[in-house]
């Protein structure tokens, strides 16, 4: 068993490359599907619903939290005055009564940002008399290459907290993914997090059937905080976090059904829909590149110079003329954006072929920030001859510093 490096271990959800997301109750619904002991529950898109799920679920006890793709639910504000995304109830009346004070509203949390993100549905869930709460998660391990449970004692905080303050508390055991999860290492991660003899059988049937989740549904991460112990020995999944491998979604069209795309960029929506890969950031300057490597770089050559990149987008290696028209169209739409810098190795992508995209793309679509375009690669003499005759107002550099140096510039004068 490894108790080391639980900081990396810890913190690797955020260093995950971008995955499809679940809200929490159809995570609830795969619990159910491959026998993950977790309490009932029902989802609310109304207070009317709300009324009725708890009623259902016998008026009592129960919890409200809000479905949105972010942690910190229970300590957010939502911009309505209303405080927390997590609530206790006792009656049908008092379920409906905080339903409606959530639904059409934005929730802010310290996942969320200050722009929140807006509640449509809500979760009506049995609530459950705690005796200890525990973390629990499965993640893909970059350094092992495998699946790592991340076990820890101290449940339903902040894990990032405890691994800084205390990783002593965090607990690392990969998996092999040719033998699987096996017996010996359930028992083992049960006694290290102080679970008594009678209560292991218990915590292996959730650690067993959850890594069986993991494998199944192609997850890059699972995430149960809290994991908890009732006083009658039952452990049970209070809440839950997934993360999907996009590659691999092809082969789960049930699983790719959940998305909720009112939670996801819009930008980075539309950038799908043809094949680019975009990710969305704060900054002013625009990048459009090919090759992912090639994009870091360019990022950081730009931070070099002073200025903010606004987005990682990468065209690939065989981006279509098409792709290059709508790249422009997703960068030209983001309001923040004050230059656009393309920088472009022409390898599989001729030049002069993708300077007639750009030519094209720019005629198509009316500019209204400056445009810095580096090529470099096969035909690139002739590629910049054509920039330069388009008659267009493009700013070409010679190299990668040349081009960051001048986009910031004429961010800068915009």
């Amino acid at each position: 068993m490894h108790r080391g490096n639980a900081i990396d271990a810890a913190t690797a959800r955020s260093s995950v490359a971008p995955n499809m997301n679940i809200h929490e109750y159809q995570a609830k619904e795969l619990f159910l599907k491959y026998g993950v002991p977790t309490p009932g529950g029902s989802v609310a898109s109304t207070s009317e619903e709300a009324a009725a799920a708890a009623t259902a679920l016998g008026g009592k006890g129960l919890v409200v939290k809000a479905q949105v793709h972010a942690g910190g639910r229970g300590k957010g504000t939502f911009m309505n005055g209303f405080k927390g995304g997590v609530h206790l109830v006792n009656t049908a009346e008092e379920a409906a009564d905080i339903a409606g004070k959530m639904i059409g509203q934005t929730l802010v949390t310290h996942q969320t940002g200050p722009e929140g993100k807006l509640v449509s549905k809500v979760l009506i869930a049995q609530g459950v008399d705690i005796k200890k709460e525990y973390y629990l998660a499965i993640l893909l391990d970059r350094a092992t290459e495998r699946p790592v449970i991340v076990l820890s004692s101290e449940g339903g905080v902040n894990i990032e907290e405890v691994a800084e303050h205390t990783p002593e508390k965090i607990i690392n055991e990969p998996i092999n993914p040719a033998l699987g999860l096996q017996s010996f290492q359930c028992k083992k991660l049960g006694k290290a997090v102080g679970l008594s003899s009678d209560k292991l059988r218990a915590f292996e049937k959730v650690l067993t059937s959850l890594y069986k989740l993991f494998m199944a549904c192609d997850c890059s991460m699972v995430e149960i905080n809290p994991l908890v112990e009732t006083p009658t020995g039952e452990i049970l999944a209070l809440d839950a976090k997934f993360n999907f491998d996009d590659n691999a979604l092809f082969r789960h069209p049930d699983i790719v059904a959940y998305r909720d795309l009112t939670e996801e960029d819009p930008r980075e929506v539309e950038a799908g829909k043809f094949d680019l890969n975009y990710i969305g950031l704060d900054g002013n300057i625009a990048c459009m590149v090919n090759g992912a490597g090639l994009a870091m770089a360019t990022m950081d050559i730009i931070k070099q110079c002073g200025g903010d990149p606004a987005n990682f987008l990468d065209v690939g290696g065989g981006a279509k003329e098409e792709q290059v028209r709508e790249a422009f169209r997703i960068l030209c739409a983001d309001p923040k954006v004050e230059a656009i810098l393309v920088n472009i190795f022409g390898g599989i992508m001729k030049c002069d072929i993708i300077a007639q995209g750009i030519i094209n793309a720019a005629k198509t679509i009316e500019l209204r920030v400056p445009l810095v375009v580096r090529l470099e690669g096969t035909n690139v003499e002739l590629g910049r001859k054509m920039l330069l005759e388009s008659g267009l107002p493009i700013i070409t550099a010679t190299d990668l510093a040349d081009a960051a140096a001048k986009a910031v510039k004429a961010a800068k004068a915009a």
